[in-house]
């Protein structure tokens, strides 16, 4: 086909963080590109700003939970054609898919049977490192480049036979003055109230089955130390679950909501008990000790079970810092081990100047060089380096 002047990027998004980093990447190849950038695709405030005019509003795909799927399946489905049609018409030299996997690589993998001939980026890995390891040799039949947030991902993708795979950086390196404490923002352990955080996790099936096993661990820590704080900084969906389920305690927590007033938790806490998840890197960065637990329900559990036979990652580890590191520096505890009589001693000696407590701040010291790129690029620098690359290929 013969090349356009101008390179046209066609961008589908399925929420609000793919949105941000839609948004990054668009800004950073315009001052690569100038004005001759076309763009066009799916997305929300921030690529609008970028002048995306989106081709429906983000709010019809961003859903969370099984309920509020199915109740909008349909539409959803019409979406996905629609996209695809879309991308067509317009011929892009590259169609961008950002995270959201159900939604986006749907598009992607119809675009690719329909038009060969358009490239496909992928920003941000599934979690093939977890769980569902096949999907990574079904992206490269779809996939001709995907951009990681994680250093380790491009090592498991070779592994697995998935697609060519380049480390572009981590949103959260870029974001440290946001969670690392400022002089005397965080109190020395010996002065005034130690402060524990407590997070079951932003889905409601992760709240349900933590909430709890966490109010009773958090009961335990109380009696060892009873001036500490107890702060639960919980997103907007989950604040009633949440809510309701600490109306149980005996010693209620303070429940924080908002970016910023996380980020101040965050920057304030001593110790940390936290479920599984992204949360557990920001904790990290954050320097804040922590210890990890999850429970899955049945079918997950199984996935689980036949991973640990699966030689993906470097170490057998569910938890992000671990697995960066390639230690476990982050306690982890799975199921019937997360209860009061395993985990609140644990965390109590988090709460103190234990070894336990300096052996996960020295880890977390190495976070920021195992995470920083190479060339100390910005994240959205690099990825619209590996973009314009593929568009000149």
């Amino acid at each position: 086909m013969t090349r356009k002047k101008s390179p046209s990027i066609y961008f589908v998004v399925g929420e609000e963080s793919g949105d941000q980093l839609g948004a990054e990447l668009i800004k950073a190849l315009k001052e690569q590109l100038g004005a001759s950038l076309t763009v066009y695709g799916v997305g929300g405030e921030r690529m609008a700003a970028q002048g995306v005019s989106s081709l429906f509003p983000l709010e019809d795909i961003s859903v969370m939970g099984i309920s509020a799927v199915l109740a909008r399946l349909p539409k959803i489905v019409r979406r996905v054609y629609q996209c695809v049609d879309d991308v067509i018409a317009k011929d892009p030299d590259l169609l961008v898919i950002i995270d959201s996997p159900d939604f986006t690589h749907s598009v992607a993998k119809r675009v690719r049977k329909k038009a060969p001939h358009i490239k496909v980026v992928d920003y941000v890995s599934p979690s093939v490192w977890a769980w569902r390891p096949g999907r990574a040799k079904k992206m490269a039949a779809y996939v001709d480049q995907l951009l990681a947030l994680l250093p380790f991902e491009p090592n498991v993708h070779r592994k697995l036979g998935g697609p060519a795979t380049t480390y572009v950086g981590h949103p959260l390196i870029e974001r440290l003055h946001n969670l690392r404490p400022k002089e005397g923002e965080r109190a020395p352990l010996e002065e005034g109230a130690r402060k524990l955080l407590i997070l079951p996790g932003s889905r409601g099936s992760e709240v349900s089955r933590l909430l709890q096993p966490f109010g009773e661990i958090a009961a335990n820590v109380v009696r060892a130390y009873p001036d500490v704080e107890l702060i639960i900084p919980a997103v907007p969906h989950q604040r009633e679950r949440i809510l309701e389920g600490v109306s149980k305690w005996k010693i209620k927590p303070v429940i924080v909501e908002g970016e910023q007033a996380k980020f101040k938790a965050f920057r304030e806490a001593h110790a940390a008990l936290a479920a599984s998840g992204t949360v557990t890197l920001e904790l990290a960065i954050a320097g804040v000790p922590t210890i990890v637990a999850y429970k899955l329900d049945w079918f997950f559990r199984r996935l689980k079970d036949i991973h640990r036979f699966i030689p993906i990652a470097s170490i057998d580890s569910m938890v992000l810092p671990n697995i960066i590191l390639a230690s476990k520096v982050m306690p982890e505890f799975l199921d019937d081990d997360v209860n009061a009589n395993t985990l609140a001693p644990l965390v109590v000696e988090l709460l103190a100047d234990s070894g336990s407590r300096q052996d996960q701040l020295q880890g977390f010291s190495k976070l920021d060089e195992a995470m920083r790129l190479a060339d100390g690029q910005s994240q959205a620098g690099k990825a619209a380096e590996v973009v314009m690359g593929l568009i000149e290929s």
